[in-house]
């Protein structure tokens, strides 16, 4: 692991660069019991890709939190997240935001996200004032070098609208979902050999209100081995990959770590930029 870098005197004079030092917040503690004993869910209480029009649903799923191998290759991972003082507004604008430069990236996690870029085609796209808050980052792909669990990957974030995404649009209203952070996500493992497959992730941060106004809940969902290809899911696992168990396992950890430093950061960074893109 990487773990901590220098900043550079550039980066050091950013007004934000004081929250990469900032003690991480620790797993927010409705969460922290899955991290002392991280046992596997039961793959009949997952969510199957082809059902995740059930988040639209009042009330709560089986399995909203913890992950496991699938029968037939696959791998599942879902957490659901309180995160009180936190609005969709605030989620949308993050991730208009932090794509632009490292330094934004790594406030997230610091130990743990190293860097992120994009095309410049879709970095216009971020910057232009025109374009709405969530198409700056919807149909656009970042690209991650970031420790998911089993050591530093690559992995290309290829966001979607909630139609692209196969959503029922005609139950996509509140209060049923607030805003989404949904995609194709191709993983190339820092631990393969050169040459290997990517691992095909399809990626679901569903967001709705608490029940109370008084935040937000993010209900995640990651699918290993699927794509979303023409609004529906294909299995696309690579012929003879395998998942192991400390893959979701690792990534289960690393979704709960980072969303609980993410709930804290968030609020207030929000503030201090104004909710501004730029």
């Amino acid at each position: 692991m990487p773990g901590l870098r220098d900043l550079t005197a550039e980066e050091k004079a950013k007004p934000y660069a004081k929250y990469f030092y900032r003690e991480h917040a620790g797993p927010t503690p409705a969460l922290a019991p899955y991290l002392d004993n991280p046992t596997p869910l039961d793959p009949a209480e997952a969510l199957p890709i082809e059902r995740r029009d059930d988040l639209l649903s009042p009330g709560y799923l089986t399995g909203e939190t913890g992950y496991c191998l699938l029968p037939g290759g696959g791998a599942y991972v879902a957490v659901c997240h309180p995160m009180p003082g936190v609005t969709a507004e605030m989620i949308d604008w993050w991730f208009a935001w932090h794509g632009l430069e490292d330094l934004r990236y790594m406030l997230w996690s610091p130990e743990d996200h190293y860097a992120v870029s994009m095309s410049d085609e879709d970095r216009a796209k971020v910057l232009d004032p025109d374009r709405p808050l969530r198409l700056k980052f919807q149909g656009l792909t970042h690209h991650v070098y970031e420790d998911i669990g089993q050591g530093p990957d690559d992995l290309w974030i290829s966001f979607m609208t909630p139609e692209d995404f196969g959503f029922d649009m005609s139950r996509w209203h509140a209060p049923h979902v607030a805003t989404l952070v949904a995609a194709n996500v191709l993983v190339k493992s820092g631990q393969a050999p050169e040459g290997s497959p990517l691992l095909p992730v399809a990626m679901c941060h569903f967001v709705r209100e608490l029940p109370d106004g008084g935040g937000v809940e993010m209900r995640t969902r990651f699918w290993m081995g699927w794509q979303i290809v023409d609004k529906k899911p294909e299995f696309r696992l690579p012929q003879g990959m395998t998942i192991p168990e400390a893959v979701p396992a690792g990534l289960f950890r690393h979704c709960i770590l980072e969303y609980s430093n993410l709930r804290v950061l968030l609020p207030e960074i929000y503030a201090e930029m104004g909710g501004v893109v730029a």
